[in-house]
Formats: structure tokens, sequence, C-alpha cells
């Protein structure tokens, strides 16, 4: 395979035997490989045991498993999207093709644009920005197709400013990129890859996190046709769509389907239907401070938020990361005793029974010594006080001896004054 693989276009599988994801995949890669190969593809589908050849598996970069790469002359393409059937077989498609597509004609054009929500074309001949949009389709490749296209080909109602240009075609309209008011070209097209309103679940919401952008999200249950429910995604939608020029470069828009992704990212239970504002890039997020009656009401709610006056809960300080781990434990307890509870009580209790009884012990001990200590110490200090001070009959004679000196002293000055007088 390391010598060989330069010579075709591969699709592969690093796995470890043990890796219960990788379990999962199984099933779903063998359909891949079946319809990849039933369809003509140039891609070869395979998988390979990544701790039996680790050293393949270093070179490549893998660190977890599964890990799922797409391997193209010297480059290796991650793939980080959801790991199903049809999402697999457009991201070999993707990249195994051409880096840029070109549309010839506008029946081309109208087709392609039917299959895909978000388009980028490159519009115009050789030019400086079309190196910089293929050094960008290099690297963005793994997300969005890249196309190019001259300037007949495109629909009647596209009018561009100058040429060359880049456009992207989503909600409906279009996009030109401007370098002097969205920044960078990698940048801008890594914002715009999404479409203005969104259907968001982890994956996506890990994905937008490389955009920059703030995510305001309706959070429902798709389920329940109740008024609150739909009139809540009903106006996130319109104000992703009504007011796009004022929140783009700022805000993504969508709804999520139930609350308990939300809750573990939050560390908190919100009560659905509401809308939360995320901030992905530091964990911080944004809960309105009064109802959401209608588009107003968010308008202005995301207006707080961007001059400063709405008030950010979470984020990524030190009591925050103290607080993800306590969270993550306890959730990590609570869903081993749900799942399993004789495990649970096999995992938590033997160790808390042992370090119980070793609490036990080191206390008894400690209790033990420090009655010897406290009776040794008390015999010590009698002994010395009967060393010091001594008997009563060796006080009085010392007091005695005492007095006798002084005596003798009298007696001896009172000698010399006499013989002075003489």
């Amino acid at each position: 395979f390391k010598e060989n693989r330069k010579d075709d276009i591969w699709l592969v599988d690093f796995y470890a035997p043990w890796c219960g994801h990788c379990k999962k995949l199984e099933p779903v890669w063998n359909e891949v490989g079946i319809e990849m190969k039933s369809m003509g593809s140039p891609v070869k589908v395979g998988k390979m045991d990544a701790t039996s050849f680790s050293s393949i598996a270093s070179e490549f970069g893998v660190r977890g498993y599964p890990t799922i790469k797409l391997l193209k002359g010297d480059l290796a393409y991650n793939y980080r999207g959801p790991r199903t059937k049809d999402d697999i077989i457009e991201f070999a498609n993707r990249v195994a093709g051409p880096l840029i597509r070109p549309l010839p004609s506008q029946q081309m054009f109208e087709h392609v644009q039917k299959r895909h929500h978000v388009l980028f074309v490159y519009v115009g001949g050789e030019s400086p920005l079309k190196e910089k949009y293929i050094e960008v389709a290099s690297e963005l490749i793994v997300y969005t197709y890249f196309f190019s296209a001259s300037e007949d080909v495109l629909p009647e109602y596209v009018t561009l400013p100058e040429l060359p240009a880049v456009v992207v075609f989503k909600d409906g309209t279009y996009f030109v990129y401007d370098e002097y008011e969205d920044g960078d070209l990698s940048s801008w097209i890594n914002r715009e890859r999404f479409q203005g309103y969104l259907n968001v679940d982890g994956f996506t919401l890990y994905e937008l996190g490389d955009t920059g952008k703030l995510v305001a999200i309706a959070v429902i249950d798709d389920k329940n046709s109740s008024v609150e429910h739909t009139r809540l995604k009903s106006i996130i939608q319109e104000v992703a769509r009504d007011y796009r020029d004022h929140f783009h470069r700022d805000f993504q828009f969508g709804h999520m389907d139930g609350n308990d992704y939300i809750n573990s990212l939050l560390m908190d239970d919100l009560t659905i239907p509401t809308i939360v504002v995320l901030n992905t890039s530091n964990q911080q997020y944004f809960l309105p401070d009064r109802h959401i009656e209608n588009t107003e009401d968010m308008v202005q709610f995301i207006n707080n938020i961007l001059d400063g006056t709405a008030e950010a809960q979470g984020g990524d300080g030190l009591l925050q990361r103290i607080k993800r781990i306590i969270y993550d434990a306890k959730s990590t307890v609570v869903s081993v005793f749900k799942s399993s509870p004789l495990l649970g009580c096999f995992l938590f209790g033997l160790p808390l029974g042992v370090i119980s009884i070793m609490c036990y012990g080191i206390c008894t001990a400690d209790t033990d010594g420090g009655v010897d200590e406290h009776e040794a110490a008390k015999k010590e200090n009698s002994d010395r006080e009967l060393t010091d001070e001594g008997s009563e009959e060796e006080q009085e004679e010392e007091k005695n001896g005492k007095y006798t000196e002084l005596s003798d002293g009298e007696l001896k000055q009172k000698d010399i004054m006499e013989k002075k007088k003489d």
C-alpha cells in the first residue's frame, strides 16, 4: 500500500478493533465501498487497523478512531462530516474530482445550482484573484465545491461591479466578494459556506465555530406543532432573511431539535421552546432578558449583544473550567448508572469501599497514638516539676542557707567598721 497508493485515489478508514465507534461505522463503510464500486468511481475504498500498522497511521497523522482520510497523490484530506453513507460518498466524489470545476453553459450552471445549496463561482480570466481562489479551494474543498464560469454563463439577474470576481449563490440570491469589506478570501468563503438559516445539530455547531460567528438558535421540539414552537422558529427565519445585510457578518441563524445537546453545552437546563445565542469561540452564551414576542424583539436582542449591553453567561474562565470538569464527571457517573447499575456499583463502589477502610484505619491509628502521647507528656511534665522544684524540705533548707549567708556578711561588715573606728 505504501509503495503503490499514489497510483490511485484512496478513501481509507483507520480503525481500532476495540473502538465502539469503529464497530458502529463498519456496516456504513461496507455500503460506501459497494456503492462507490457500483457507480464506477475511481476512488478505492479500504480500511486499515491503525493499531497493527501504527507507523502508517502515524505518517498520516491519525490520532483518534475512526479517522477517515482521502489520499490523493501527496495530499491527505480529513473527513469531518456526519458518518452516513451519502455524506461520505459526496465527500469522496468532491475531493477526488477537479479542484475547480468549469461551468461551460447556462444549462450546466442551472443544473449545478439546483444540486447545491451554496455555490462558489470564479468569474473572469487569469489573475492574482484566481490564483488565490485556487489556493483557498485546495484547503476548503473538504467542505464545499468550487466552480468557474464566464460572465455570459451567469443568470441575467446577476450584475458584477468588475471582473474578475468571486460570487457565492445561496438563499435565493447572490453575494459578491469585496476584499475591502470582507477581508481575506479564505475567511470570507469559510463564513459564507453555510446557508443563512440551518437545521443545527452538534456537528454543524462544531463546524460553525470555525466561522467566528455568533449562532442564534431557536431551541424547539420538531415533533411539537404548537403555536409557540412554530412562532419562535419563524421569528429566527424572518430575521435571517430580512436582516441579512445587517447581521450576516456576525450571526448565523437556525433551529435545533431538542435541548439535550444545548443543556450539556451550557451546563444548564433550558426550558423549550426558547432562544439562545452561542459564542462558540469562548463558550459564552446569551439568553433574552424578556420574552421574544416578534421579529422586532429579536432584532433588539441581537443589537444589545452587538453593543455589549446584553449580559454574557458561561465563558472559558477558570471557574467555568472547574464547573465543566465537575459537570462532565457527574454526567459520566449518571450515564454509567443509568446504562448499567451493576457495573456502576462495581466501578465506583469498590474503590470507595477500599478508600473508606483505609481512612478508618488511619483515623484509628491516629487516635490511639494521640492518647499514648498525651499520657507520656503528662508523666514527663510531672517528673520535670519534681526535678526542677525539689521537695519542700529542700526548698526550706535553701531558704535558710540564704539567710545564713546574709548574716555572715553583716558580721564581716560590722568587724570592718569597728577596725576603722579604732
